[in-house]
């Protein structure tokens, strides 16, 4: 049910995409100097538009999932802890039963 929704997802965003890289062929400079944009030295010159939309976009992604990442770290933090306590408590719940189920007949047994 996910790989068809996760299909039908991707193929929406191709049809949206396509026509933009499509209608956004021309070049464009990118200068990285406010102060100065005509500075040869920090300008990358004739990169086409869709380019620079993609790679905005995917930035934006990386960074967002970066923020919500780091966000969540108390969440998983948590998961960490109680793992470790349940850990713990199923492993003296299996030294428990196996003193009550036998073992060594000369430990010591809980009383029934």
């Amino acid at each position: 049910m996910t790989r068809m929704v996760k299909n039908i997802i991707l193929f929406a965003v191709a049809i949206i995409l396509v026509p933009l890289s499509v209608a956004n062929r021309h070049t464009v400079s990118i200068a990285l100097n406010p102060f100065d944009p005509t500075d040869p030295r920090l300008t990358i010159p004739d990169v086409p538009l869709f380019w620079v939309i993609f790679a905005c976009l995917g930035v934006g992604i990386v960074l967002g999932g970066i923020g919500a990442w780091a966000k969540q770290g108390k969440w998983r933090k948590e998961a960490r802890m109680k793992r470790r306590e349940a850990d713990k408590w199923h492993k003296e719940a299996d030294q428990l039963r196996e003193l009550t189920e036998g073992g060594d007949p000369n430990q010591p047994r809980l009383p029934a």
